[in-house]
C-alpha cells in the first residue's frame, strides 16, 4: 500500500480477511481498517475495498456486517461481484459507492447497463476487450480497465477450473492457477508434438502503457493494475511508470515508455509483457506456452561453458549480486540458477556448488530474475516518509470575510457542500502586519493530514484587521472536524435491515411438484436420442448456431431453449437475433447482456449457471429482470443448495444433476494458436471443425476442448459429475427441476444416461444404485464433482 501511495496512484484497492478473490494474500483485518483509510485519505489517495466474490445464503449476515464495517471506517468504494451483495449494498448503505467487479464479467455495454441498474457507479471491464471494441461503449458510469499484470487466461468470473478439480473456487478467491501447469494437445487422439510448448494455457503478462494515450482518448477513467501477491518492489516500479504515462498524456506531452521504465516491469515480475487483447486477439503472441512462472527480462544465451564459470552474450547489463536462470526446456521446474558472483574479463562466476556446469551448453536462453540495486531504490521511494500529494484530495474552497470589532467568518465550500464558521474573539484592528491572503493560505493550507487541499482562497476585510494564529488553525481544525462528520451522516445506513431485504422474496414452500427432467444437446444425434427417450425440454448448445433452425424444426412437439454464448461483446447482438429468428420456445440466458437484449422479447427466458446465483437475493435480481428461473451457480455444495432451497421459492430454479464441468472458458483458442500459424479466426484455416482436440494434463486425463460460435473455447472435465446421491434430499427440499448436460456421448451413450436417471426421478432407482451403473458404464468413472460437502469455506 505505501508503495502504490508513494509511487503517484491515485486508488489503491485491498482485501479483509473475507470475501475476496485473493484468500492466499495477507490481507488487511479490521483493527487495519481505520489507519489504512486515513493514511490514503491523508495522501490524497481512494480506499477501495475488493468483496469480490460469490456470497453464500448463509454468509448473508457476514457481507452485511463487513458492508456496515467498510461504510462506517469511510471507504470509497467496494468492488462486488455477487448480484445480490450489490442489490445489499444498495439499499442499506447508499451513501457506499459500488464498483461491479471485473467477476461480474462485464462484456458489453448492454452489460453496463445491467450494471448500473443494481446501482454500480463504476464498472471495470473484462480484461478480453479490445481498444476498437472499447470505442463501442458509450457510458455515463466511469468505466475501468486492467492495464498490467498477471492475465486469467479464462474470463473472470466464468473459470471453474480449481472449483472442478479441486473445489477450491475462483469465485470464491481460491484459484489454484491450473492455467499456469503444462499441458499436451491430443487431436484426432494422437499426441501433437509441440517441441518445447507445454504451457498452452499460460499467457504473458498484460503490459498496456503504451496503449494509455488510445484509452485516454476513448475515455476510459480508471487505469487498474494488479498488485496483489507481488512484491512491494513490483508495486512500486508498475504504478511509477503508469503515473508518468498518463500525467505526461494529460499534460500533451510523449507518453512512450523508455527502456528503462521496460526494464523496471520486467524485472520486478513478468512473464513476459505483452499488450493482452488490446489490438484484438492474436493468438500467436498471447501465450508463448515455453514456461508458464516469473522470467525477467531476457538477458541473452550463453556463449561458452568453462569449469567454474559461463560467457554469455547479452542484451542487459549484468553485474555482481544480480540473479540469472538459465533455461531448461524440457522442464521449466528443473532449472538451474543463481546469483552472479563476480564478473572477469566477460566471464561470469557463481558460488562453488551454485550450478552443475555439465548441464549448460552454448546456445542456452538466460534470464535475468533478480537485480538487487534496482529493488533498494524502489524500496527507497517507500521506506521513508511519504509527502502527501494534493492530486486526488477534496477541493476546500475559503471565503474569509470580517471587520474590526467583528467575528472572523469563513465559509467553506466543499463539492455541493458548505459550512460557516466565526472566530471565538473578535477581530482586531491591525496597526502593523494585517492579515492577508499569503498567511491565511500558508495556515489553511496545512491539510496534510486530511482529506483536503486548499482550493481557492477569497479574503474581504472591510479595513486592515489581525486575529492570533492560534485561533487561526482552531478554525481550520473545526471546519476539517465539521466536514468529516457531513461526509459520516452521507454515509448513514439506511435504516433498511437484511430482515427487510429478503422479506421481498416470496417464502420457500414445498409445492408437490412433479420432478422434470431437461437435457442440454450438443449435437442433432444427442437431440433424436432425447427425444426417442422421451425428454420433453431440450436445450440446445451448438458450436454453430446458424444450425439453431434445425434443432428447433426437428423437435416440433418439445420446449426448445436455444443457448447464448456465455460472453457478447459489442457488436455481437447478431447471435441474439439468429436465435430469436429460429423460434425456440424460449432462450438459456448465459451472460448479463443477453439479458438485455430479450428483455422484452415473448421468449421464456431461463437463466444459467454462468450468472453465478448462489444466494437467494442474486436470484431475486435476476427475477426482477424477467428470468423465469436460474440455474444454482456450480460453486455450491449440497449444504449451499440445500440453504438457498430454504430461503426461496425452490421453483425459482433448476440444478445440473450430470455434466461434464466446463473449466477454462477463453477468448484464447487453441486450436488457432497450436494447430495452425494464424493469429486469429480470419487466418487459422478454423482447425476446430476438423479435428477433435483434447489438452492432457499431468496426470494423463484428457480433458475434451471446444469452440463456440464466437471462436471462445471452453476446456471440460473429462470426468462427469453426478449429483445423484443428494437426489432425494433436493426432492425434499422442493427442488422440481433437474437438467442433464452432454458432451461427446454418442446416441447410445445418452440413451443410456438417460435411461439411469429416469429411473432415478421416478423413483425405480437409488442414487447410489445410478452411481454404481454410470461408474460402470463410463471409462472415467464419475465423481461427485462440486456438490460434495468435502470442500473448504471461506
Amino acid at each position: 500500500m505505501r508503495a502504490a501511495v508513494a509511487n503517484g496512484a491515485d486508488a489503491v484497492y485491498f482485501g479483509m480477511p473475507r470475501f475476496n478473490a485473493r484468500m492466499r494474500a495477507e490481507n488487511f483485518g479490521a483493527d487495519d481498517l481505520p489507519k489504512v483509510v486515513a493514511f490514503l485519505h491523508a495522501h490524497g489517495v481512494k480506499a477501495y475495498v475488493a468483496l469480490n466474490v460469490l456470497i453464500f445464503t448463509s454468509e448473508l449476515p457476514d457481507a452485511v456486517e463487513e458492508l456496515r464495517q467498510l461504510n462506517d471506517a469511510g471507504v470509497d468504494a467496494v468492488i462486488i461481484q455477487d448480484v445480490g451483495l450489490a442489490e445489499i449494498a444498495r439499499r442499506m448503505f447508499p451513501g457506499l459507492r459500488v464498483h461491479a467487479s471485473t467477476q461480474m464479467t462485464v462484456t458489453s455495454p448492454e452489460g453496463v447497463r445491467f450494471a448500473e441498474e443494481l446501482g454500480a457507479k463504476q464498472v471495470v471491464l473484462s480484461r478480453e476487450l479490445s481498444l476498437r471494441e472499447l470505442a463501442k461503449f458509450e457510458s455515463d458510469v466511469p468505466l475501468e480497465v486492467f492495464v498490467h499484470g498477471a492475465l486469467c487466461v479464462a474470463y473472470s468470473g466464468q473459470c471453474l477450473t480449481s472449483e472442478s478439480l479441486g473445489q477450491r473456487s475462483a469465485n470464491r478467491g481460491e484459484c489454484a492457477q491450473a492455467c499456469r501447469m503444462p499441458y499436451q494437445v491430443v487431436v484426432d487422439g494422437i499426441v501433437r508434438d509441440l517441441g518445447d510448448k507445454r504451457y498452452l494455457l499460460s499467457p504473458q503478462d498484460l503490459a498496456a502503457v503504451r496503449e494509455i494515450p488510445e484509452l485516454i482518448r476513448l475515455g476510459v477513467k480508471s487505469f487498474k493494475i494488479e498488485g496483489r501477491l507481488k512484491t512491494p518492489e513490483y508495486v512500486a516500479a508498475v504504478t511509477s511508470v503508469y503515473r508518468k504515462a498518463i500525467d505526461a498524456v494529460l499534460e500533451g506531452e510523449n507518453a512512450e515508455p523508455s527502456a528503462d521504465d521496460w526494464y523496471r516491469m520486467e524485472m520486478t515480475f513478468s512473464r513476459g509483457l505483452f499488450s493482452g487483447w488490446m489490438h484484438g486477439v492474436n493468438h500467436q503472441q498471447l501465450v508463448r506456452a515455453d514456461y508458464g512462472k516469473k522470467r525477467g527480462p531476457y538477458a541473452g544465451r550463453v556463449s561458452r561453458v568453462g569449469r567454474n564459470f559461463v560467457e554469455i552474450d547479452s542484451e542487459l547489463a549484468l553485474k555482481p549480486g544480480d540473479g540469472i536462470v538459465f533455461e531448461h526446456a524440457a522442464d521449466t521446474n528443473d532449472e538451474q540458477g543463481g546469483r552472479i558472483y563476480e564478473v572477469r574479463n566477460g566471464q561470469y562466476y557463481f558460488r562453488h556448488g551454485a550450478l552443475n556446469f555439465s548441464r549448460l551448453s552454448p546456445g542456452t536462453r538466460v534470464w535475468k530474475t533478480d537485480d538487487p540495486s534496482l529493488e533498494a531504490e524502489l524500496r527507497a521511494t517507500f521506506k521513508s516518509r511519504i509527502e502527501p500529494r494534493s492530486t486526488g484530495k477534496t477541493p476546500l474552497n475559503l471565503r474569509i470575510t470580517g471587520a474590526p470589532g467583528q467575528s472572523l467568518e469563513v465559509t467553506a465550500t466543499e463539492g455541493n457542500s458548505a459550512i460557516v464558521l466565526r472566530s471565538g474573539m473578535p477581530l482586531q484592528e491591525s496597526r502593523k502586519v494585517a492579515l492577508g491572503e499569503e498567511q491565511l493560505r500558508d495556515i489553511f493550507g496545512r491539510l496534510n493530514d486530511t482529506p483536503y487541499a486548499l482550493g481557492e482562497v477569497v479574503v474581504d476585510f472591510s479595513a486592515p484587521v489581525f486575529l492570533p494564529s492560534s485561533e487561526l488553525n482552531r478554525l481550520k481544525a473545526a471546519i476539517v472536524q465539521q466536514l468529516e462528520a457531513a461526509d459520516r451522516a452521507n454515509r448513514e445506513p439506511s435504516g433498511v435491515t437484511l430482515e427487510q431485504v429478503l422479506s421481498d422474496i416470496p417464502p420457500a414452500s414445498k409445492i408437490e411438484a412433479v420432478p422434470s427432467l431437461a437435457v442440454l444437446c450438443r449435437d442433432m444425434a444427442q437431440i433424436e436420442a432425447a427425444l426417442e427417450d422421451g425428454v420433453r425440454t431440450i436445450y440446445v448448445d451448438f458450436e454453430d448456431i446458424r444450425r439453431y433452425k434445425d434443432a428447433v424444426a426437428a423437435a416440433p412437439g418439445a420446449e426448445i431453449f436455444l443457448a447464448t454464448p456465455r460472453i457478447q461483446k459489442a457488436g455481437e447482438e447478431g447471435f441474439f437475433k439468429l436465435i430469436e429468428k429460429a423460434g425456440p420456445t424460449g432462450v438459456l440466458i448465459r451472460n448479463v447482456g443477453a439479458i438485455a437484449h430479450f428483455r422484452d422479447s415473448s421468449l421464456r427466458k431461463v437463466g444459467d449457471f454462468s450468472l453465478n446465483v448462489a444466494n437467494p437475493l442474486s436470484a431475486a435480481v435476476f427475477k426482477r429482470h424477467g428470468l423465469e428461473r436460474v440455474t444454482i451457480s456450480y460453486d455450491l455444495a449440497i449444504s449451499q443448495v440445500l440453504a438457498l432451497l430454504r430461503s426461496a421459492p425452490p421453483e425459482w430454479f433448476e440444478l445440473t444433476l450430470h455434466q461434464h464441468m466446463p473449466m477454462f472458458h477463453m477468448e484464447h483458442c487453441v486450436f488457432a494458436a497450436f494447430l495452425s500459424k494464424g493469429s486469429s479466426f480470419l487466418d487459422c484455416g478454423r482447425p476446430c471443425e476438423k479435428h477433435r482436440v483434447h489438452l492432457r494434463d499431468r496426470v494423463g486425463i484428457e480433458h475434451p476442448l471446444r469452440a463456440d460460435v464466437g471462436c471462445r473455447n471452453t476446456l471440460f472435465n473429462a470426468t462427469p459429475q453426478t449429483g445423484a446421491a443428494h437426489y432425494a434430499e433436493l426432492r425434499a427440499a422442493g427442488l422440481a427441476r433437474f437438467r442433464i448436460e452432454l458432451l461427446e456421448e454418442s446416441p447410445a451413450e445418452t440413451r443410456r444416461v438417460l435411461a439411469a436417471y429416469r429411473e432415478l426421478l421416478e423413483g425405480r432407482a437409488t442414487g447410489a444404485e445410478l452411481w454404481r451403473e454410470l461408474k460402470a458404464q463410463s471409462q472415467l468413472g464419475v465423481t461427485s464433482g462440486t456438490l460434495s460437502n468435502a470442500r473448504s469455506h471461506l
